[in-house]
């Protein structure tokens, strides 16, 4: 048995059984890839996966269970790599990471310059996705963090931890009939088409819950991943925008923002990674770089407790996050 055969079934497993997509992201050959699952096969004495004439359908209920073990072998098998180069190579490496439209162009820019400034011999990689896509990234090992504010919770293999709050703000042109308002509702709101975020994306869950309570069904006519998309359309006076508060800069100075924190729950951002991965001493630094309170010593103790029931947090204590105002 091969780790490289290992790391052929995990890959068709993760590609959806698609042994040309695995042969492309392995850089190698879709016929060498079959051709060392039927040796670990024959080896084995089992089948791994199904059949139907050449094309691969699943895995049978022993192929389930040697993926399984075979993605937490793979793992460890990582984690002695990484062991290795932190005490050969402590500043160099590479560091991937998943996150959204409203992260990449809103918060992360001054963290990365930053980090580069201070790291330079590290290659740092940023992919944007929906917070489904970014957290699945996290768990499978595509990305090593993932920050994002909804859907990391669907995923229990990932150690959540809590970066900053944020709420949002309203957009509007500036001879909309809400610049006059001294104090917005949502009753005001609700009076007016709105353009947000769409479903699944930066707190959109808690702008919903927050009309649901008031049994208000706004009108949202228009919605988007990127909160640049939004603002385009406010300024097209298709409705009101409603975007996280940090995605309002200098360049919407033809646009009015109208403070809306006490309409909304405020939503939190996090940062997540998968349980058992050894982190190198500068992905330490990069969370810290992003979240100050989460210095290497919580995040440490975080990972103790990672395979708690309860969320690693809880055991400790309440963290004060941050606000983020800008």
């Amino acid at each position: 048995m091969k780790l490289q055969q290992l790391r052929y079934v995990c890959e068709v497993s993760r590609n959806e059984f698609n042994v040309s997509r695995a042969a492309l992201n392995l850089h190698t050959s879709q016929s060498g890839i079959s051709k060392q699952i039927k040796s670990l096969e024959e080896e084995l004495g089992v089948q791994v996966f199904i059949r139907h004439g050449k094309h691969l359908q699943g895995l049978t209920p022993a192929g389930e269970a040697i993926n399984e073990v075979a993605a937490g072998v793979l793992r460890q098998v990582d984690n002695i790599r990484t062991i290795a180069r932190e005490h050969t190579h402590p500043a160099q490496g590479s560091l991937s990471i998943a996150t959204t439209h409203t992260q990449s162009r809103y918060v992360l820019p001054p963290v990365i310059q930053r980090f580069i400034s201070r790291y330079p011999g590290v290659s740092l990689q940023l992919h944007q996705g929906t917070p489904m896509q970014i957290s699945a990234a996290a768990v499978d090992g595509t990305a090593d963090f993932a920050i994002a504010t909804e859907a990391l919770e669907l995923f229990s293999d990932l150690v959540m931890m809590p970066c900053y709050r944020w709420n949002r703000a309203l957009l509007v042109q500036a001879d909309h009939p809400l610049t006059q308002s001294s104090k917005l509702t949502l009753e005001d709101v609700a009076r007016y088409p709105i353009v947000t975020y769409t479903f699944g994306f930066t707190g959109r869950s808690k702008l919903d819950e927050a009309f649901s309570r008031l049994g208000l069904s706004p009108r949202v006519v228009f919605t988007a991943a990127d909160a640049d998309v939004i603002k385009t359309y406010v300024r097209l006076g298709l409705g009101i925008g409603i975007v996280a508060r940090m995605a309002c800069d200098d360049t919407d100075r033809d646009l009015v923002v109208l403070d809306a924190s006490h309409l909304f729950e405020p939503s939190i951002t996090s940062v997540g990674f998968r349980r058992g991965m050894i982190l190198r001493g500068y992905m330490y630094d990069f969370i810290e770089m992003f979240a100050p309170h989460l210095t290497r010593t919580v995040v440490e103790q975080a990972l103790e407790h990672s395979g708690d029931a309860r969320d690693p947090l809880k055991l400790l204590g309440d963290l004060d996050l941050p606000d983020v105002l800008y």
